[in-house]
Order: structure tokens, then C-alpha cells, then sequence
């Protein structure tokens, strides 16, 4: 049997490694057009930053290590030009020789990934603006960085990799402004979420211009100006393109196979395109969202590797095993904070029409009387039917990945926020609660589920009735320390003793400063006659710092 793989970093690489484990005697080539396979391209912000100062680190295996091992043909810098499905050919060039020749497969996998997004805008290809896919990308921005020694840098796009490379080049001793277009960091993210690592971006020195567009780029003297919409030019020495990628399905479309409905390569549940001897796997094929459904794309290094091995395995055996599709689990280190979500955002169930209900808690990384804890936030969307999970969303210092990682497990078995209660954690003081933070958002969910704790979220609140009373439960100092427009504070060890000074003609919204206090105070009105009674869900806290941003976000448009 001899197979063909085209693209040799996360998935066509894992495919080759399992291949050759799964059959010693089968007729293995890679083809690939870059210098380079098998590296970490999500290291590379972190090459460019110096936390990681060893190039070959990058690298999980090289052309010649990978040939050894695995006794696989790698043709390096060798593009594959078209595929020949009918008679089951590929057609290459090698980019150092000119040499063209074509190659025979009895089976074909498709790992083409997926190619910056590079719009036509004016003065985009002068010098100093760059983009960072793969090694030569990071090669140039890392040369043109020691030699010019910039000053000044913009990178254009607030996603996982344009946020990583601002930090980076911050820690470089670089002015960094990120420009977006949306109006939030972290599209995967809801805005609450958002709005906790803009404050913490800014608190770092990063300029964050939101709602903003970019419309082109002159160079002035020896520096760069990068225009905006209806703004100020920005300064630059060096601009980082970060505005997303787009699926490389130019062979796959030549070949005639499949398309899907949101341009990735069509497959099946076996990774199959729709001709039965091509598969694919990676950034550049889709597949059914496991929550909504729809066709969706995925451009993650993980989803990738766990494609290319049951790829193999069904190359190798049949088609045996399906791919479930992926959640999109995805984390970000920001400086001291670690931003992760897994499922579909509130803003896209929303979108979708599909039901659920939120909660949000925060919570100690650890015991809080053991030194060190730090605060996180979680916020979880889930099913008001049956209180399957749906999303989770967690923002903090430390501990932030391993919630993620238990939440994510919840979510792609299809568990429920009873799953989340029932949760045993490893419990010790320096590593966890005896009530982790899992389980209390579990519990708020149930409480919420079950009818016995109505919240509000922090972006409804500005939009409540008119005749509605806002009732802060924190103590007097707190209270006195900065509050909601209109509150009257009845501190919760009071309320008993203050019934008469709670209206009864009205809606209720109670808050605290994280949402505990509010409850209890919500479940004494309603146990005393009070009907219309919510609390403010992440309570103070999160509401005053998503008011700050929005207030922000609407004087930067101003």
C-alpha cells in the first residue's frame, strides 16, 4: 500500500508517525512545501520573545529525524500542484530545482492547513509588516527585530495568536498597540470575559483600539503609519498582521472534491473526502459542530493531532473509528492572567437559537487561607432542559487550565452540570478547596436549573425596568467604596431586621461584590413574601469591570 500525505506539521505528520506504526511494510511520502515539519507553531510568539530561546526547540522532529525513525520519504520544499484523482496521481515541483514529476498513491491524505488572511490593503507589502503562520515568518520578524531594533509595533487583530505576540513584544521593551475590529479581545469569549483581559492588557501598558479599522499603511521617513477608519494614524516600526487565517483548499477544489458550507474541505465522520481514497485532515477541513451542528471549521494544533491518528487508523483498518469533532477548547497566557473557553460562547448559542441558561462564580485557585490563592472567574452556559454543559469560560492566575481541562471533559461527553457537582477533585489546601470552583459553579447551576436562584447578567442590567430597585447586601465600607447608580445598601447581616425598607411594589436586583451574598439575600426575600427578586450574577465585581470597558470602548469611538 503506499500512501501520500500532503503537509507535514500537526495533522500530515501525525498521520505519517501512526501509519508507520500501524504497518511496517506500507509506502509512506510526505510532501511539503515549506523548509520545515513537525514544528510548534504555536511556540513561535514565544521564539520571537526570547521565552523560548533555542530555535530547535520549535522543532518536534526535522525532515532528516522524522525520515529516520519512522522510515518515511519527506520531500521538503516540494509543492504538490494538483491531484489526479482518476488515475490516482499527484503532480509536484520541487521550489530548490525546478524539478516536476508526478507521484502514484493507492490512498491519499489531504493536510494542506491554512494561509494567513492578507487583505488587498494600500502600501500592505512594505517593509516591516509581516504575518506569523510558520518558521520563515517567525525567521524574518526575529532578523528584522535584532537588526532594526523597532520602537514602535501594531499588530492588527486581538485573537489567541495576536494577543500572544503583543505580549511578547512588549516584553521586548516595545510600545505595542493592538487594533481590532470587533468590539472585544477574544472573539471565542463573551464580553464580560473580554472585558477582564482588556482591563489587565491595559493595566500592562497595551493600547487597545476596538471598534477600530485599519484601511492601509504609508512609510514616513523610516517609520510606518498605520491608517485608520475615522481615526488618528498609529506610529509603527513593526506591524504584526493577526486578522485570521483561511483553510488552503485550492488543491482540494482543483481535484473536484467536495466543499463545504463553510469553506473547509468537506469530510466525513471518517475524515473521508468525498472521493473514498482522499482524506484530510487539519485547519483546512470541515466537519459538524458537536453542540449546534453546523458545518465549522477549527484552526487548533490539538483537534489536528487527534485527526491525523484516527485518520491512520482508519487508512489502516477500515473505517473503524469516527471523529466526534472538536469544542474548540483554546487558553491564552496574558502576562499574569490565563484566559480559556471551550463550547460555544453565550453570543453564538444566542446566534445558533439555541436554548440555555448562564452562571457565573468566582473562586479561589487554592484554599484561600493557605498563602497565594488567586481569583478566577467562571462563567458556564448550559441546557435549561436537562442541564447538559455547553460552554465554560475561565478567566485568572493560576489553576485557570485545569478547570478549563475538567470543564472541557464535562462538555465533550456530553455531561451535565451534575456532572460538575459530583466532581472529585485532588484536594489539599495549596492545590484546591474542599468545594473547588467547579463544583460551585455546578451548584449555582443547579440553583439556577431548578427555579431557586433567578440572576441577571451584568450587560442586562443597564436595561432593566424603570421602576426596578437595586439593593446592595455588601457592608457600609464597601458600599461607601463605589457602587451602582441608584442602590440602596441593606447589608445582608441586616436584612431580616429591614424587611419594611425593601419595596414591595417593584422588581428586585440584589448584587454583592461576587454574587454569594447576593443569593443568600435573594433566598431571604423570597422565603419572605418578595416575589420578583434576581441577583446580579458575578455581582459587583464583574459588573463594574465590564461598565469601565464598555465606557472605554465608547470614548475610543467618540
Amino acid at each position: 500500500m503506499k500512501y501520500i500525505i500532503i503537509g507535514a506539521v500537526a495533522g500530515g505528520a501525525s498521520t505519517a508517525a501512526r501509519l508507520r506504526r500501524l504497518d511496517e511494510h506500507a509506502e509512506i511520502v510526505i510532501f511539503e512545501k515549506g523548509q520545515y515539519i513537525s514544528y510548534a507553531n504555536c511556540g513561535l510568539p514565544y521564539y520571537i520573545g526570547n521565552v523560548i530561546k533555542d530555535r530547535n526547540k520549535l522543532f518536534v522532529q526535522t525532515a532528516t529525524s522524522f525520515a529516520a525513525r519512522f522510515n518515511v520519504d519527506v520531500r521538503v520544499s516540494t509543492e504538490v500542484t494538483a491531484i489526479n484523482p482518476s488515475v490516482k496521481t499527484v503532480s509536484a515541483i520541487n521550489l530548490l530545482t525546478g524539478e516536476e514529476y508526478t507521484e502514484s498513491y493507492d490512498k491519499l491524505v489531504l493536510s494542506p492547513g491554512a494561509s494567513p488572511i492578507r487583505p488587498a490593503l494600500p502600501g500592505i507589502q512594505i517593509e516591516g509588516i509581516f504575518t506569523v503562520r510558520n518558521v520563515g515568518d517567525t525567521d524574518y520578524i526575529k532578523g528584522y527585530v535584532t537588526e532594526s531594533k523597532p520602537q514602535k509595533a501594531v499588530v492588527i487583530g486581538a485573537g489567541f495568536i495576536g494577543l500572544e505576540m503583543a505580549e511578547n513584544l512588549h516584553e521586548l521593551g516595545l510600545e505595542v498597540s493592538v487594533v481590532e475590529m470587533g468590539n472585544q479581545i477574544l472573539a471565542p469569549v463573551d464580553l464580560p470575559i473580554a472585558a477582564i483581559a482588556q482591563k489587565h492588557l491595559r493595566e500592562k501598558g497595551i493600547q487597545l483600539h476596538l471598534n477600530t479599522a485599519v484601511t492601509g499603511f504609508e512609510k514616513e521617513d523610516d517609520h510606518l503609519k498605520v491608517q485608520l477608519q475615522d481615526k488618528a494614524a498609529l506610529d509603527a516600526d513593526l506591524v504584526i498582521l493577526s486578522i485570521g487565517v483561511r483553510p488552503d483548499t485550492k488543491l482540494a477544489e482543483n481535484a473536484g472534491l467536495k466543499i463545504g458550507q463553510a469553506k473547509g474541505i468537506w469530510v466525513n465522520e471518517y475524515l473521508q473526502t468525498s472521493d473514498p481514497d482522499i482524506y484530510a485532515v487539519g485547519d483546512a477541513i470541515e466537519y459538524a459542530n458537536p453542540i449546534s451542528g453546523q458545518p465549522t471549521i477549527t484552526f487548533l494544533a490539538g483537534p489536528a493531532n487527534k485527526q491525523g491518528r484516527i485518520c491512520a487508523n482508519n487508512l489502516a483498518f477500515g473505517n473503524n473509528q469516527k471523529y466526534n469533532g472538536s469544542i474548540n477548547t483554546a487558553i491564552v497566557k496574558l502576562f499574569d492572567l490565563t484566559v480559556g473557553a471551550a463550547g460555544m460562547a453565550v453570543k453564538h448559542l444566542e446566534r445558533n437559537k439555541i436554548p440555555h441558561l448562564t452562571a457565573t462564580i468566582h473562586g479561589n485557585s487554592h484554599a484561600g487561607y493557605y498563602p497565594g490563592a488567586q481569583l478566577m472567574t467562571i462563567q458556564i452556559a448550559f441546557s435549561p432542559e436537562n442541564g447538559q454543559l455547553l460552554s465554560a469560560q475561565v478567566i485568572g492566575g493560576e489553576g485557570v487550565d485545569k478547570r478549563l481541562d475538567v470543564l472541557s471533559s464535562v462538555i465533550k461527553n456530553k455531561g451535565t452540570i451534575y456532572d460538575l457537582i459530583e466532581f472529585e477533585q485532588a484536594y489539599a489546601p495549596p492545590f484546591s478547596s474542599a468545594k473547588d470552583p467547579v463544583n460551585m459553579v455546578g451548584f449555582v447551576s443547579e440553583n439556577i436549573l431548578l427555579g431557586g436562584l433567578k440572576v441577571i447578567e451584568c450587560s442586562k442590567l443597564d436595561s432593566v425596568e424603570a421602576n426596578a430597585a437595586l439593593i446592595d447586601v455588601r457592608t457600609p465600607t464597601e458600599f461607601a467604596g463605589g457602587t451602582i447608580e441608584g442602590a440602596v445598601n441593606i447589608p445582608l447581616d441586616e436584612i431580616r431586621n429591614r424587611l419594611t425598607e425593601v419595596p414591595t411594589d417593584k422588581p428586585l436586583h440584589i448584587f454583592c461584590q461576587q454574587g454569594m451574598r447576593g443569593y443568600l439575600a435573594q433566598r431571604i426575600l423570597v422565603q419572605s413574601g418578595f416575589r420578583n427578586v434576581t441577583n446580579l450574577s458575578g455581582g459587583y465585581l464583574l459588573w463594574k469591570t465590564y461598565k469601565d470597558e464598555m465606557e472605554q470602548a465608547e470614548a475610543e469611538v467618540l
